[in-house]
């Protein structure tokens, strides 16, 4: 690992935990608009570039993602996840507080994803606030979009494709909303997150995926 890489490290949110990688997804995660200074945010620019030094890092052995996110750009998000699903080094993820919008497909790209007990998930449908131009294809945009999240939510969990789009398009949970908040204890209910547990389940789910894959090496 390079200067750099190691400085992208230091810089945003990942830290070493011995031959483990921690990264931290908080905030709001940002894409191609520039969010403000006193917004916090997780830029995405700077985790892909991370990701893939931890990838080749021989030093690495595996990578913990800690999510407490508040929503953000859904493709910078889904940009994340699919390089977390496509890494071959044992990755775990947390959920910790809450994983509203985009954090469950951060959550569930992991080779196996945890929620802590107190912790929530909110699941809804893609949606934009204010007028709306071009109203056919803006739908139809919404759509693709939404399809995007759905396959992926699908392909990486256990939850069934009926009962995701019941949950986010649920009309009697949020005051002003569609869509559904999950306790921890639910997510793994439904199959969205693999178990309820905390730091050191996912480290010792980490330690001990490492210790088999290398004894499968050897």
């Amino acid at each position: 690992m390079n200067e750099q890489d190691a400085k992208h490290i230091q810089d945003f949110g990942a830290q070493r935990l011995g031959e483990i990688h921690c990264l931290t997804i908080i905030g709001q995660v940002e894409g191609h608009q520039v969010l403000g200074e006193d917004t916090k945010t997780t830029k995405y620019e700077h985790v892909l570039p991370l990701l893939a030094a931890i990838e080749e890092s021989p030093e690495v052995g595996g990578l913990l993602v800690l999510i407490n996110t508040v929503g953000g750009d859904v493709d910078a998000g889904l940009g994340i996840a699919e390089m977390i699903a496509g890494m071959t080094k044992p990755t775990a993820s947390l959920i910790l507080g809450g994983g509203h919008s985009i954090g469950a497909p951060l959550a569930v790209a992991a080779d196996r994803s945890f929620v802590a007990p107190s912790a929530a998930v909110t699941l809804h449908p893609v949606r934009l606030t204010g007028v709306v131009l071009g109203a056919p294809q803006t739908y139809r945009y919404f759509a693709q979009m939404q399809e995007r999240i759905v396959g992926f939510l699908t392909a990486h969990s256990a939850i069934r494709r009926e009962q995701l789009m019941d949950y986010m398009l649920a009309t009697d949970t949020l005051a002003s909303d569609i869509g559904t908040v999950l306790t921890g204890e639910e997510c793994v209910q439904c199959g969205l997150i693999d178990a309820l547990g905390g730091l050191s389940d996912a480290l010792g789910w980490l330690h001990g995926e490492i210790a088999c894959r290398r004894a499968g090496e050897s």
